[in-house]
C-alpha cells in the first residue's frame, strides 16, 4: 500500500504490525483540513492492506491529538463545512469495516475527534498521564462525529450524557475505571504494551480474530447508523449560531494570551 502520499500521517511497519501515529506534534496532532481528508481516505486502504494483520493507532509528540484544529474551524465554510461532515462520516464508517484489530497507544490528551478515533479503536492503552474529553458542546456544537453513539456504547447512556454534555475531561485512571478505556499504563510503557497485544494478535489465526471482531462489531454498526447521520447534522447547524462563533472567539483569545505570556517569559 501507498502510505507515502499521506502528509499529517506517518506509518511504520513491525512485521505484520503496522504502525499508524498522527503527525503534527507541533499542533498536538489537531486535525486540519488535509488531516481530516487523510483520516477519510486512511481506514480504507489499511483494511485493503494484505500485509497488515493489526494496527497500533497513536500520536506523534506530547498528545494523541488535541481535536479540531482552531483555525479550521475559525475558517469554515459552507463548502468547506459540507466536505467535512461528509469526511467524518466516512472516518466512522471505515473505521468500523477495518477487519484487522487496531490498538490504541494513547500517548497524551485526546479530545473531540481526537476521543473519538480512540474510543473506536477495538482496545485502547492510555497513559496515566493521558485527559480524555469530548467538549464540543463548550464551543458551542453537538458531540457530532460520533461521540453520541461510542460513548454510551461503552459506558452507559446515563455517564456518556453527563461527559458530554459537560465537555469535561477524564484521566486516564477514571476513563478504565468507567470502562471507556482498557488499560491504564506508565507513559513510558503505552507504545510497548499497545504493540505486543498487537503483535500476538498479527500472529493469531486471523479468521478467527476478524470475524469475531466483525460479529461484536455489529451492534456498534447498527448504533452509529442510528445516531451518527443525525448528530452530523445537528452539529452542522450548530456552526452558525452566535454561542459557537463567540465560544471559538474566546478559545482563541486565550491561546493567543497564553502565547504571548510564554513569550514575554
Amino acid at each position: 500500500m501507498n502510505y507515502e502520499k499521506f502528509q499529517t500521517l506517518s506509518f511504520r511497519k513491525v512485521g505484520s504490525v503496522l504502525v499508524m501515529s498522527l503527525n503534527r506534534p507541533d499542533a498536538r496532532n489537531a486535525v486540519n483540513q488535509t488531516m481530516h481528508t487523510e483520516l477519510s481516505q486512511v481506514f480504507a486502504e489499511i483494511a485493503a492492506d494484505d500485509t497488515t494483520n493489526a494496527v497500533v493507532f497513536t500520536g506523534e509528540g506530547k498528545a494523541f491529538s488535541a481535536g479540531g484544529d482552531l483555525d479550521m474551524v475559525m475558517n469554515l465554510t459552507t463548502e468547506t463545512l459540507d466536505k467535512i461532515m461528509i469526511e467524518a462520516r466516512k472516518i466512522i464508517l471505515d473505521m468500523l469495516e477495518v477487519p484487522q484489530p487496531i490498538i490504541a497507544a494513547v500517548n497524551g490528551a485526546a479530545a473531540g475527534l481526537g476521543a473519538t478515533l480512540v474510543l473506536f479503536c477495538d482496545v485502547i492503552y492510555a497513559a496515566d498521564t493521558a485527559k480524555i474529553a469530548d467538549p464540543h458542546v463548550l464551543i458551542g456544537v453537538t458531540a457530532g462525529d460520533g461521540g453520541a453513539a461510542i460513548w454510551p456504547s461503552l459506558v452507559g447512556v446515563a455517564r456518556a450524557k453527563e461527559y458530554l454534555m459537560t465537555g469535561d475531561s477524564l484521566s486516564a485512571t477514571e476513563a478504565e475505571r468507567i470502562g471507556l478505556i482498557n488499560h491504564v499504563v506508565p507513559t513510558d510503557q503505552v507504545f510497548d504494551k499497545a504493540m505486543a497485544l498487537a503483535t500476538r494478535l498479527s500472529n493469531g489465526s486471523q479468521i478467527a480474530i476478524r470475524s469475531t471482531k466483525r460479529a461484536v462489531n455489529k451492534a456498534l454498526s447498527q448504533t452509529v447508523n442510528l445516531t451518527l447521520d443525525l448528530s452530523l447534522a445537528l452539529e452542522k447547524e450548530c456552526f452558525s449560531t452566535p454561542f459557537h462563533k463567540q465560544a471559538v472567539a474566546a478559545v482563541a483569545e486565550s491561546i493567543s494570551s497564553r502565547r504571548a505570556k510564554v513569550q514575554a517569559a
